[in-house]
């Protein structure tokens, strides 16, 4: 399983990426609730850009994934 912070230190600072519930092997449900805590408040060693990707699982529109953009932050 990769580690958001496995995925976040591949990236320059100023680089934009994709992170995905599928790409921690997580499911929406899981995923939404870390999406919104980053939407808020940054993740390590980024900031959240653009409008989240929502899919619907079980009738409730859930983010399974983010845009992104590296920051110079220590993770």
């Amino acid at each position: 399983m990769a580690s958001i912070n496995d995925l976040v230190r591949k990236q320059k600072a100023g680089a934009q990426f994709v992170i995905s519930a599928q790409m921690l092997r997580m499911k929406p449900q899981d995923f939404d609730p870390l999406a919104l805590n980053w939407l808020e408040e940054g993740g390590p060693g980024f900031n959240v850009i653009g409008v989240p990707h929502r899919t619907v699982v079980d009738g409730e529109f859930l983010i399974s994934r983010v845009t992104v953009i590296r920051t110079t932050a220590q993770i």
